[in-house]
């Protein structure tokens, strides 16, 4: 990849897991900015079944660290943005609609946290049943509104390097009985035979309320 796609990417590979916060606030405009960007994302039919939840008492965020077993963070962030689905709000009330669309809107709000400098970290909820349960009661959320994930939010507390986890083994041009990428260009190539610089793979632990890497 060349460097002038790598700087206009930058905030896409710039975006890391933080789970380490400093003190410090994060007002109420934030927020609407971050959910703004959130509700930016696509949509089945533009159906828009996505609802938030913010949550900022210590009290709550010590809660809902101890109830989700990936979300031990929680307890030190600043706030936490819990991403719910509406299902009767969803494309023909399909649970993979709704998971699509939450999930485009997940990635746009921590995108937009990177950009304007907090740490976040992404925690799964669904589909655990025993997490969907302790969050849903915590909430008391309706019975069609599902929790899909938990976003701990704060300044950040570490730094971590801007990586990409891409891997040419993964990419099949054409069909997927096509012969692998890296044995078309080379493991270090890309798509079309240019160099890309790639990271170790990192352990990714989405759903059953673990954190995202």
């Amino acid at each position: 990849m060349s460097n002038t796609a790598n700087e206009k990417l930058a905030f896409i590979f710039g975006r890391r897991s933080i789970r380490i916060y400093a003190p410090g606030p994060i007002g109420d405009e934030t927020v609407t900015t971050l959910l703004e960007a959130a509700m930016a994302a696509p949509s089945a039919m533009t159906k828009d079944p996505w609802r938030f939840v913010v949550a900022r008492e210590p009290e709550v965020l010590a809660g809902m660290a101890a109830a989700l077993p990936g979300g031990k963070m929680l307890a030190t962030a600043t706030l936490a943005i819990v991403a719910c689905g509406d299902l009767d709000a969803a494309f023909e009330r399909h649970p993979s609609y709704l998971l699509q669309d939450c999930s485009a809107a997940i990635q746009n709000l921590l995108l937009a946290a990177h950009s304007l400098g907090l740490g976040a970290c992404w925690v799964g909820i669904h589909p655990s049943e025993d997490s969907i349960g302790r969050i849903r009661k915590m909430f008391s959320l309706p019975a069609p509104v599902i929790p899909i994930a938990a976003i701990a939010l704060g300044l950040p507390g570490e730094a971590l390097e801007p990586r990409t986890r891409y891997n040419p083994d993964f990419v099949r041009l054409g069909k997927w009985q096509a012969t692998p990428q890296s044995t078309v260009h080379g493991p270090q190539s890309g798509l079309f035979g240019g160099h890309v610089s790639t990271t170790s793979p990192g352990t990714h632990c989405a759903g059953q309320a673990a954190s995202t890497v």
